[in-house]
């Protein structure tokens, strides 16, 4: 569960779909890059009461005690490379695309972007905002929200991410 929600968070970013406008991409610089992102965890994951419902009272105590001990976790921070190209500058950087989700630019400059994106998978909706900051053209900040919903049941995550350029290089492996 905690990597589909770091999926989703890295999701956030996506390429964009701009119903009015047009988006002015970060002022950064294209290559590789480092992203580290912080991820906190609160709230049980949505599974479904019918789902429970269909274990055995034993399987279902434990599954409700593990989700219990992650939602309790210390935040889980996550860094990867990936290489980030002028078209990806001019959707939206730092994330792959989602084909389940619908982002919207809500709000976009030359050193700030705004991002709302709903995700639907079945009965699964991810609400997502996001506001990542271009402090530098090598170095980005943002946070985000993520409210996942399924079966009466929410799970929430506050998430930070920091970026900086590697450089202009990018090799077949990010």
């Amino acid at each position: 569960m905690r990597r589909m929600m770091l999926f989703m968070m890295i999701g956030v970013v996506a390429p964009v779909i701009v119903a009015a406008g047009t988006v002015q991409p970060l002022n950064v610089k294209p290559g590789l890059w480092e992203t580290t992102m912080t991820t906190q965890i609160t709230g049980l994951p949505p599974i479904p009461p019918d789902v429970l419902n269909k274990m055995t009272p034993e399987r279902r105590a434990k599954v409700e005690a593990a989700m219990k001990a992650n939602a309790s976790q210390e935040p889980q921070t996550h860094t990867r490379k990936r290489c980030v190209t002028q078209e990806d500058l001019n959707k939206g950087p730092f994330a792959d695309k989602m084909k389940s989700c619908t982002q919207t630019v809500l709000n976009s400059t030359g050193k700030t972007m705004e991002i709302h994106e709903v995700c639907t998978t079945g009965d699964t909706k991810t609400d997502v905002t996001f506001q990542v900051e271009a402090l530098n053209p090598e170095s980005v900040k943002g946070a985000g929200r993520v409210v996942v919903t399924r079966g009466g049941r929410t799970m929430n995550a506050e998430t930070t991410l920091a970026a900086k350029w590697i450089g202009a290089a990018c090799t077949d492996k990010e």
